[in-house]
């Protein structure tokens, strides 16, 4: 782990130290004999269904990257990119932030391709992730039975509020896609130009991501494409949400008895609290699902925790296991796929660098 990573998770451990603490504070009377029981009287079956229901969510992301290599590799096989993506998430899980390119690098050695155009995909991949969660929390706004009947409603006016942001996001998303799509050399040079006197390479590495990011829209091959595309990834999350829904109502407690519309608050949370995240451990993502569950459900502490943490580890840790099979099976280090993807990075960054002219 190089300097840069070593300061990072000791600032995000800081954070979350800081947050834990004020935390227990808030929860002085917290009872520790209610925490281990309720976790214990969880049903197992319905924990097994959530994962059964995440490895879908996985198997659905591979299907959507065959979507997006159809116009290059019209013939690679589904397997071959549900192995890459369970290794590649299990490494996410394990290194955290370190692990993020696994995915990409693995699938493009399996297919062939360069690294590059396949960082490009995973970039394109955010755009259909956010897109599809804001279709379904639209929904979940004005829908008269969803987040206005939650428990306080005084939270409905700031939910939607985010809803109303989200949208925004995704037009300007979409918009700048369609302008990159259409232009995208043109923009590239701009912003080299616009940018490049704050550092040496600082325009020209955003100028090259913007060319990555329009090369990786070139895979979305016409409208019946687009719509393939949108279709997994609202099914794809909506999933992700069932699987949430397992995992409250294993309580059998009636303040968790959420409906799919509802969760999708705590789906929300969870990832915002995911930017704070520490290497196998969480953290973040936790604390941000049991906040939700305590402040906007009334859950109590104790279970509000233990459920926050069983979210957790079904839908974010459940990969690794299979993950860390595959990787065996398959003769690979995770450490080392991260250091080789990262260094792949590094190499095309300086190639293209080097094959720019001044």
């Amino acid at each position: 782990m190089d300097k840069k990573r070593i300061v990072a998770s000791l600032v995000v451990f800081l954070i979350l130290a800081a947050l834990f603490y004020l935390q227990y504070r808030h929860w002085q009377s917290f009872d520790w004999g209610t925490f281990w029981a309720q976790t214990h009287r969880i049903n197992k079956f319905h924990v097994f269904h959530a994962i059964a229901l995440i490895y879908i969510a996985y198997i659905l992301r591979a299907v959507r990257w065959k979507i997006f290599l159809q116009p290059v590799r019209p013939h690679v096989k589904l397997m071959d990119l549900v192995s890459p993506t369970l290794i590649g998430f299990a490494g996410l899980a394990l290194l955290g932030r370190a692990g993020e390119f696994i995915r990409p690098y693995l699938i493009a050695r399996r297919t062939d391709l360069s690294f590059s155009s396949q960082l490009a995909v995973w970039a394109v991949e955010r755009i259909f992730d956010v897109g599809a969660f804001t279709v379904l929390m639209v929904l979940a706004i004005f829908l008269p039975s969803a987040l206005p009947a939650i428990p306080h409603p005084e939270y409905y006016v700031r939910f939607r509020e985010g809803g109303f942001l989200l949208i925004g996001l995704v037009l300007l998303m979409a918009v700048g896609a369609i302008v990159i799509r259409r232009s995208g050399n043109a923009v590239a040079q701009w912003v080299e130009l616009r940018f490049g006197h704050l550092s040496s390479n600082f325009g020209h590495k955003l100028a090259q991501k913007i060319r990555e990011f329009g090369h990786g829209l070139d895979t979305i091959h016409g409208p019946l494409s687009l719509l393939m595309l949108s279709l997994v990834s609202v099914g794809m999350w909506y999933i992700i949400a069932l699987a949430y829904q397992e995992v409250t109502h294993s309580y059998d407690v009636a303040s968790l008895e959420i409906p799919v519309s509802q969760l999708l608050i705590l789906m929300g949370a969870s990832m915002l609290g995911s930017m704070l995240q520490l290497p196998a451990v969480g953290g973040g993502s936790q604390m941000a699902t049991i906040a939700a569950l305590s402040s906007v459900f009334d859950v109590p502490p104790e279970i509000a925790a233990s459920c926050g943490i069983l979210l957790w580890l079904v839908t974010f840790a459940a990969v690794v296991p299979l993950g860390l099979a595959l990787s065996h099976h398959e003769r690979l280090s995770l450490r080392k796929l991260s250091e080789e993807s990262h260094h792949a990075e590094e190499l095309e960054e300086e190639a293209d660098a080097g094959g720019t002219p001044a």
